[in-house]
């Protein structure tokens, strides 16, 4: 069984990795251009591709023996019924997004992960439910997700991954961390998101009182029960709103808390991560018609059931000579290689006014083949592959060329020389 199925942490504990499958869709969904990832039938798949891409590569970096993904049903929950204008001020979910989210339950199923909805409850709450037993029974405990509500959640032993670009990058959210944004614990937090209320869910806040008043009032009381309890004690304007909007604070403070103590079929235990139906997830993505080599090489490579020495096989009669390139390694690679025609690979990620690289293969016929990070280059790689990409008298054979000629100029790259897409 491969490793990076079957890791745990240095005390031999068990992993759980959680994720918002709503919050991360939607991140995905508006981090890609529909325009660029739609099927020939007119289906858009952007959200299903970034969603995977960011699977793969937080499977891959965190090694969970244990997974599960939580999706909200619909937006008549708990805190709807008892404010019937949570979220009400939300727009109308786009026609390209949806339908999505079901072919994400389609892959996941695919890739035999579990994954819960529950009538009555946000994502948040089964989340809440699922970390809460985990941390009682021992796992490690990681939640990715878009919603700053789940750092109540952070303990020692659970730590919030909170995508901060796109879904190409996840933050690290410890207790120290929370307190190094914020001046609060995270069993401080929703009593601050109480005070702070939140424009997303149409929480209202309290007139004149922004973050840093809040977080001042809650360190000043250590608690918003306390505060509530000595509301004639805050000075000046500011707490005279506090007291004028007592109710609503209130009624924050109950709709920012996660439950969790949700009914659910399933155990932490349960959640032990199994082999994929490869056949059944490499025909999602044929569908979907995600061809990108690197998404499907990485989604597979992190199948339980794949045994470590299984690699593609390479094309007749070449021999694959494939380096990982580090800091000045690329500048003297590319002198070797680069005046031949080579084949382009990307993962990026692409936003009117910004995007990012994250990964780049080369490749030529002869088989002579590297992979690099680019925000691990250093000068030399940079002046070298800058001036690479841009020379229209060195071919290159890409796939999805017009993305590349949006997001590399975000680097400072100009791409030239494209002989086929």
């Amino acid at each position: 069984m491969a490793e990076t199925a079957s890791k745990k942490t240095a005390d031999n504990r068990p992993r759980l990795l959680l994720m918002d499958g709503h919050s991360l869709a939607y991140r995905a969904f508006f981090a890609l251009p529909a325009e660029n990832f739609t099927t020939g039938s007119g289906q858009p798949t952007n959200a299903v591709y970034g969603f995977a891409s960011m699977l793969a590569n937080t499977l891959r970096d965190e090694a969970p023996t244990h997974f599960a993904v939580a999706f909200d049903v619909s937006r008549k929950t708990w805190r709807a019924q008892e404010f019937p204008e949570y979220k009400a001020n939300r727009s109308k979910t786009p026609d390209e997004f949806k339908g999505q989210v079901e072919l994400i339950g389609e892959l996941l199923d695919a890739m035999r992960a579990d994954r819960f909805a529950v009538d009555g409850f946000e994502a948040d709450d089964v989340i809440a439910t699922l970390a809460t037993q985990a941390e009682a029974a021992g796992f490690e405990v990681l939640i990715v997700t878009g919603d700053r509500d789940s750092f109540q959640l952070i303990t020692d032993n659970v730590t919030v991954l909170y995508p901060t670009k796109g879904v190409s990058e996840l933050t690290r959210f410890t207790p120290a961390k929370v307190e190094e944004k914020y001046g609060l614990t995270p069993q401080q937090y929703p009593d601050f998101a109480a005070l702070r209320g939140d424009p997303s869910d149409n929480l209202p806040g309290i007139p004149g009182v922004g973050e840093k008043t809040a977080a001042k009032w809650i360190n000043q009381f250590g608690s918003f029960d306390e505060l509530v309890e000595r509301a004639e004690e805050v000075k000046g304007k500011a707490g005279q709103n506090f007291r004028d909007h007592l109710d609503a604070v209130r009624l924050n403070r109950r709709l920012t808390e996660m439950v969790r103590d949700v009914e659910l079929p399933k155990t932490p235990e349960d959640l032990a991560r199994a082999p994929y139906d490869r056949t059944a997830v490499t025909g999602v993505l044929d569908v979907l018609e995600i061809r990108n080599p690197s998404l499907r090489e990485r989604l597979l490579a992190v199948d339980p059931g794949a045994a470590e020495d299984e690699a593609p096989a390479p094309a007749a009669g070449v021999e694959l000579d494939g380096v990982v390139l580090g800091a000045g390694e690329l500048a003297p690679w590319l002198a070797g290689h680069g005046g031949q025609p080579l084949g382009v690979a990307t993962v990026d990620t692409w936003a009117v006014g910004s995007g990012t690289v994250t990964e780049i293969a080369l490749a030529a016929a002869d088989g002579a083949a590297a992979w690099f990070d680019p925000a691990q280059l250093d000068e030399g790689d940079e002046q070298a592959f800058a001036a690479w990409i841009a020379d229209a008298s060195r071919p290159k054979v890409m796939h999805n060329a017009k993305s590349a000629m949006r997001v590399f100029p975000e680097h400072g790259w100009r791409v030239d020389g494209v002989s086929m897409d």
